[in-house]
């Protein structure tokens, strides 16, 4: 105990360590070299901290999160937390591991990672996001200011996900993809009624360089071709072919992106 940081005898701390007032760091916690911790942060059982990492103030860094080198953890985020599983979950108690971020990761203020989920570096994730369990986030993935990725998702690298996103269960984004603001991703036709809804349960898939415009709907199990084009306001009922151009509501196609926006093209 030393400044008002509470530091148990089995945890671990690197050099040039800068503390602020009333932290705890738990057994097992293993800090680098150069960590800055703010004030009212917990540090908890068998965590670890990578080199040059600057944790904000009223953080908590649940049991067993691994946060790599040069990371930005901004004040009151929470993360690693375990969620309350419901009696329907398929999920077990105990089993998710802590959260993982790679090197040079930002999370902003007020932001939730939930356990059992793995970013790649240098993610950025704004302020007041939500992240759930078993999602798998590529490298340099944008997740942007109160998003929300739910459980079991997959985003590859370089892909940017605006403001407002709805990014619902079972969903597969590929890399450089750009979901605009305020889109919403669906996985439950049923919504809700009846067991038969469990077989059934299925987020869209979108492919490689595809672009979806703000306040765009996405309907269960959709696939959206690679370097598609959803248009600003769609409601996507059915598969989009790959470098076409959807609108409307429905959705239809209306031409060919052109080719000196497709990804491979820039």
């Amino acid at each position: 105990m030393a400044s008002g940081i509470l530091v148990h005898p089995g945890a671990k701390i690197g050099y040039r360590f800068a503390p602020a007032p009333f932290s705890v760091i738990d057994d097992g916690a293993v800090l680098g070299d150069d960590v800055t911790v703010g004030s009212f942060v917990h540090i908890g059982v068998g965590a670890h901290i990578g080199a040059g990492t600057v944790i904000g103030d009223n953080v908590t860094i649940c049991a067993d999160a691994k946060i790599g080198a040069k990371c930005l953890v901004s004040d009151f985020a929470v993360i690693g937390r375990r969620p309350r599983l419901a009696p329907t979950s398929t999920a077990k108690p105990g089993e998710l591991k802590g959260v993982v971020l790679g090197e040079g990761c930002s999370i902003g203020s007020h932001t939730v990672v939930m356990a059992g989920s793995t970013f790649g570096a240098g993610c950025v994730v704004g302020d007041n996001a939500g992240v759930r369990e078993r999602c798998t986030i590529g490298e340099n993935v944008v997740i942007g200011r109160s998003v929300t990725v739910e459980n079991d998702t997959e985003i590859g690298s370089r892909t940017k996900i605006q403001s407002g996103a709805y990014i619902t269960a079972y969903v597969v984004i590929e890399q450089d993809c750009f979901i605009a603001p305020m889109v919403v991703t669906t996985n439950d036709n049923y919504m809700g009624r009846t067991a038969e809804r469990f077989k059934h349960l299925k987020g869209c898939t979108i492919r490689r360089g595809a672009r979806v415009g703000g306040g765009s709907h996405i309907l269960p199990g959709i696939e959206i071709g690679a370097d598609a084009f959803v248009a600003t306001g769609s409601v996507v009922t059915r598969d989009v072919p790959a470098g076409k151009l959807v609108m409307g509501v429905p959705a239809k196609v209306v031409r060919d992106v052109l080719p000196e926006q497709l990804l491979d093209n820039q």
